[in-house]
């Protein structure tokens, strides 16, 4: 059995385990219940558009900054 994928996700080191042998930066977002439209993701320093999620794949040891939207303000 091989080793999962360890990243460090805003700052905390996660196990990627659930996700197999070759995770997406698309697989990542949807594990974590983000809907994509109000995510941006950066990966060792450089923003990855969300046109190339699917191709990106996550590698040991990479850094991976998250940003969420939220909705909302004065009404």
């Amino acid at each position: 059995m091989s080793e999962p994928i360890v990243v460090t996700l805003n700052g905390s080191e996660r196990h990627l385990t659930e996700l197999g042998q070759q995770p997406t930066v698309a697989e990542l977002i949807t594990s974590l219940g983000f809907r994509a439209d109000r995510v941006a993701l950066e990966r060792n320093g450089d923003i990855v558009p969300r046109a190339a999620w699917a191709e990106t794949h996550l590698l040991n040891g990479d850094r991976i900054e998250l940003v969420h939207f939220v909705g909302g303000g004065r009404s």
